[in-house]
Formats: C-alpha cells, structure tokens, sequence
C-alpha cells in the first residue's frame, strides 16, 4: 500500500479504499498486491520509467480515466511533462494517432498549454 500511497498520493488512494465494497474488496486486493507491490515495487526499474510505461500501455489502449489518473500521479514520480510527450510519440507510431491525439489532449488538461483550458481559466477568472 506504501507504493500505491508514494504514487498515486494518499487522497486517491484513501478514497479507494473508502469505496471498497464486499463485491471489489478482492479486486482491490489484488490490484494493491499485484500492481503496487509486485510490480511497482521492484527495483529493475525507476518510478519515472514504470510511469512512462504506464502512460504509453494506458494510452495505446484507450483507457482514458487511468490514463488521466497516471498523468496526475506522474507529478509524485518524476516523470516529466517532456518525457510524457516523447513517449506519446511513441504512442502515435506504434498504437495509432487517434491514441495519441486522446493522451496529448489530457496531457494539456493536466499540465497546461490547452488553448481550450486556458480560455474557459481567462474567462472564469475575469
């Protein structure tokens, strides 16, 4: 759970597990064993690089809502902005444009540079 906290940060995490029923305790369960610690938990790779590994399977797979969750938890990895949009790249070449396009969009949401976002921000600030 220390893993799943360090990344994704404590609010998310503590709101999951709030709204653990009987019917998702097991999938809860084995999402904390088998992604937070099995996984993330080893040494072979840095935290920057499983994050950018999983921004890239996320995105090449149209899982929007977990995409956008790994780019706000990207900020407790150290993976960069830049990064994220190299690896994007990669996106569009290997799982499609349309994939790419999709990320690139919430990547702006999340870290600026959307010229939709930053219009609606001018105009609720005024």
């Amino acid at each position: 759970m220390q893993v799943r906290r360090e990344v994704l940060g404590d609010v998310h995490v503590d709101a999951a597990v709030a709204a653990t029923t009987p019917l998702d305790a097991p999938f809860q369960d084995y999402i904390t064993g088998a992604a937070w610690s099995d996984v993330w938990g080893r040494d072979g790779l840095d935290r920057p690089t499983r994050s950018l590994l999983t921004l890239v399977l996320l995105a090449a797979l149209g899982h929007e809502r977990e995409f956008e969750m790994h780019l706000r938890a990207a900020r407790n990895t150290g993976a960069t902005p830049e990064q994220i949009a190299e690896a994007l790249l990669h996106v569009a070449v290997y799982a499609g444009v349309p994939a790419a396009n999709t990320a690139f969009a919430a990547l702006k949401r999340e870290y600026g540079g959307d010229p939709r976002t930053e219009a609606v921000q001018r105009e609720e600030s005024s």
